[in-house]
């Protein structure tokens, strides 16, 4: 067994307990690195945190060579397995997607998310058929390299400008019953924060589940008793980071003062960090 297919399995059985699977998502090697050394037993990395830090806008508009580069240097950055968020796949076939997952191996990772958005205001859901079979055609890659990709399948369901609850948890079920069939180890409903909703996907798909943490979801333990296998942070961590920065310069600005500062890690313990 070699060391990356080693880490997909370890990662893989993470999904199964005890307790949530606890990602606060990375940008870079310094955002992983600070997260390993917290103690948490994977990265995850966030495609919109990559996209902005490079320059881009999120929704599959940073090209596929720069958003897999950087999830290398993160992979190689880290002892511990690395999951990367792909968007959709960076193309619209299967072939796209087999593609896609063949080079993030090759990088470095373990695991990816695989989302069904489109960032089409006309049709902001892919296919559910095509959907499926861009899931069929990553597992089916991974399994050429030898490697048991962990594949989590996310559905935008729930981020849809005019998503209801009664309609969006049939399509949201329909849709992360169809992954998982496909063959995904996790399903992914971001948006969703209603516990009694949550607990009731949980129960109705038999599969681990992905909860999105932002403002008004349950805490990790609430999550955990509801079932909930991996709870992930998504941007949140650098939006966060940008914030403390906003902040930092608006009182260098008003006041020429830097409290922001007194939080700072010191400068010689990040040149360790990353130069061991």
């Amino acid at each position: 067994m070699n060391p990356q297919t080693d880490k997909a399995m370890q990662f893989r059985q993470r999904h199964r307990g005890p307790g949530a699977l606890v990602l606060p998502n990375a940008w870079d090697v310094a955002s992983a690195r600070i997260i390993e050394e917290a103690g948490f037993p994977a990265i995850a990395t966030t495609s919109a945190g990559i996209a902005f830090s490079l320059g881009y806008p999120d929704g599959q508009r940073i090209p596929r060579e720069e958003m897999i580069a950087r999830i290398g240097r993160i992979a190689r950055a880290v002892k511990v397995p690395v999951t990367a968020d792909i968007e959709a796949g960076y193309g619209s076939t299967p072939e796209d997607a087999a593609r896609t997952t063949r080079e993030l191996i090759q990088a470095g990772a373990v695991g990816m998310n695989m989302e069904d958005a489109t960032s089409n205001a006309d049709q902001p859901l892919l296919d559910l058929p095509l959907a499926v079979e861009k899931i069929k055609a990553a597992r089916e890659a991974a399994a050429q390299l030898r490697v048991p990709m962990v594949v989590n399948a996310r559905t935008d369901v729930y981020l849809l400008p005019d998503a209801q609850p009664a309609t969006g948890y049939y399509e949201a079920h329909r849709r992360l019953t169809a992954y998982r069939d496909a063959g995904a180890d996790c399903v992914f409903a971001p948006g969703l924060k209603a516990a009694e909703t949550i607990g009731r996907l949980v129960r109705d798909l038999q599969c681990p589940v992905n909860i999105l943490a932002v403002a008004g979801t349950p805490s990790v333990p609430e999550l955990e008793k509801l079932g909930v296998a991996r709870v992930s942070l998504g941007s949140g961590p650098m939006r966060a980071t940008l914030g403390l920065l906003r902040k930092m310069a608006e009182e260098l600005r008003a006041t020429g003062t830097y409290s922001v500062l007194d939080i700072a890690v010191p400068y010689a313990e990040v040149n360790k960090m990353l130069g061991g």
